[in-house]
């Protein structure tokens, strides 16, 4: 291996803003927009059509009353009123069902345009964003709010036309034929809305509380469901179950008081709107006014058979206000999710002259007043390991993600091959980088899938090269079928074994620069040998960047970087570093003592949080 590397002699690009400039507005209803207007018009027909029969009951009626009197009857209108209500009934159902048919086929479009651009997106913001928010609200906006979205396009249009339509025409008519009972007819009217209205006060800062409430138990399901082993293991499930049972117990007492006070006022709204006492108030109303001989019996009639039904749609509306709500808030929460800034691409690609990577004057924060790296700098040269080491919180597995643009630097700039990787396109940068975390990440999927991900166009053969450098291909063979059992079926592998698998997945990019963040960490001393043997072969036409867990893997790199406080504070090989007496001799020497005392610790070098 080569000499000690002091310090870049390829100055990286300047620093590339990571955020462009404010994203506009997202407008999540442009793909359906004109799918929306057929809703409107098609509910909109069905809501007219659906009128047009019970005019035709009421004028039918005042045709027929002067029969009473021994009056003729004009049977040509009889007829007409009868066929125009015999064409409006089956259009009434037609519409309705075409408006509500294309109001589904709208919302299974929107959810695929929607969840088609959050997994994009998904795959194109920083790591850190996922880092700031627990998995319970990413699957709450993903999956929960996404469906959310099915009852303003599948239900809440349609509803909300109807709503409209069949009260303004029905009034019109009223008052067309007798504005006093129209005006009676708007009492119950004018009512519905009113104590709607005070219902609905305050309902906005309840559905904050209420996502909050299904954001925290969410969180709190997945942790306990994905944390179910470790607790197990410690004798802590009955306790972790009652910390579990603790936010459904908040949530349940919150969501019951919610419901409690918007209960009394639904059945004061329900029994005061009812078609009954609605019936009996516009019976008084009109026994009154013809009673003292204002309004003819006949023209009682048409608020009696239309007054009932100009509820009925409000009624409507707040049955599923809770949905509608539901769904507005969940509108929301998407669009502010869509409208969040992706890590930017490069307008104009720049292509590394080779696989020298550099970091010159790095400083990075995860948040503005949360500096974490400060000012590093350091080469890592085809054919050398550079090493990090430092104790927890140093800031290692950070600055090694840097480097695949997990993260974009604040300061200073990040190269490979002399070219700032927020200049390279992606899909170059991924080549040029082989990543192996702490923690192994594997598929339910095959053996041979799981090592073929980061090389979906890799034949057999260069799968098992992989395994073989990996020290995982014998085991392999051990499994019921071999390179084809699924992980989690029949293929059940130990931690070690899973990070021996993704140490393959990394070696059949056959990237020039592979950065090993404690890659041996989880490794039994026998496969840990042998995936050292693996790792330093590789070293020879590779550079690699390797997050140091155990320091006596590392005594033959080429330069060995002590970080602390997210500095490096000493820097040289391991031989150099230990006659220097500081930092790293400290290191060493509790890592030997732990060594000898056959503890897995290794004296403040374990696992960085990040």
């Amino acid at each position: 291996m080569s000499g000690t590397v002091l310090s870049p002699s390829v100055p990286a690009s300047g620093p590339v803003p990571a955020d462009g400039p404010e994203p506009p507005p997202v407008d999540l209803f442009a793909p359906v927009r004109a799918r929306l207007v057929w809703i409107v018009v098609l509910a909109a027909a069905g809501a007219a059509a659906t009128v047009v029969p019970l005019v035709a009951v009421v004028e039918l009626a005042r045709t027929l009353w002067p029969a009473l009197g021994g009056q003729p009857v004009d049977t040509a209108r009889v007829w007409w009123i009868v066929a125009i209500a015999a064409i409006a009934l089956p259009l009434s159902f037609a519409a309705a069902w075409g408006s509500i048919m294309v109001g589904h086929l709208t919302d299974a479009r929107l959810q695929s345009e929607v969840r088609t651009r959050m997994v994009d997106l998904l795959g194109r913001l920083p790591l850190g964003w996922f880092g700031s928010r627990s998995s319970g609200v990413v699957k709450k906006t993903v999956e929960n709010d996404v469906s959310a979205l099915h009852h303003l396009t599948g239900h809440a249009v349609h509803d909300l036309v109807v709503a409209i339509v069949v009260p303004v025409l029905s009034l019109v008519y009223l008052f067309a034929t007798e504005w006093r009972m129209a005006l009676a007819c708007l009492v119950p009217l004018v009512l519905t809305v009113v104590l709607y209205g005070v219902m609905m006060a305050g309902s906005r800062e309840q559905l904050v509380r209420y996502d909050e409430s299904v954001e925290r138990l969410n969180g709190a399901t997945v942790e306990f469901v994905h944390g179910i082993a470790v607790v197990k293991s410690f004798g802590q499930g009955r306790g972790r179950h009652a910390g579990y049972q603790r936010e459904t117990g908040r949530f349940l007492q919150f969501y019951r008081g919610w419901m409690n006070e918007t209960s009394v006022m639904q059945t004061v709204i329900e029994v005061a709107t009812a078609p009954v006492v609605v019936l009996v108030w516009l019976a008084a109303v009109g026994t009154w006014l013809t009673g003292d001989g204002t309004v003819a019996p006949v023209d009682i009639l048409p608020a009696l058979v239309l007054g009932l039904g100009l509820t009925a749609p409000l009624l409507q509306l707040g049955y599923t206000g809770q949905a509608m709500r539901t769904a507005l808030q969940a509108r929301d929460s998407v669009t502010r999710f869509l409208a969040q800034p992706a890590q930017s691409l490069p307008a104009r690609p720049v292509a590394p002259r080779d696989s020298t990577a550099e970091f010159t004057g790095v400083s990075f924060a995860y948040e503005a007043d949360r500096e974490v790296l400060h000012d590093v700098t350091l080469t890592c040269r085809p054919g050398t390991v550079t090493a990090l080491v430092g104790p927890s919180g140093s800031g290692k597995s950070t600055l090694a993600r840097l480097l695949p643009r997990f993260h974009d630097v604040t300061e200073g700039g990040v190269s490979v091959g002399g070219a700032d990787v927020r200049e390279i396109a992606p899909s170059r940068l991924y080549a040029e980088i082989g990543f192996v975390l702490q923690d192994a990440h594997i598929l339910r999927t095959t053996v041979r899938d799981n090592i073929r991900l980061a090389r979906p166009g890799a034949d057999d053969d260069a799968v098992e090269r992989a395994a073989r450098a990996a020290r995982i291909h014998d085991r392999i063979l051990r499994l019921p079928r071999g390179y084809d059992s699924v992980v989690g079926e029949d293929a059940h592998l130990s931690g070690g074994e899973e990070q021996r698998l993704t140490i393959a997945r990394a070696l059949i990019t056959d990237a020039p620069i592979l950065v090993l963040d404690e890659a041996t960490a989880a490794l039994d001393p026998d496969s840990e040998a042998a995936v050292q043997d693996a790792i330093s072969a590789l070293a020879v036409d590779r550079g690699l960047l390797v997050i140091a867990h155990r320091l006596h893997t590392i005594t033959g790199a080429d330069a060995v970087l002590v970080l602390d406080g997210g500095r490096i504070v000493e820097r040289g090989t391991h031989e150099e570093l230990l006659a220097l007496r500081g930092r790293y001799r400290d290191l060493w020497e509790r890592h030997e003592r732990a060594r000898s005392a056959g503890s897995p610790d290794t004296a403040g070098t374990d696992r960085d949080a990040r």
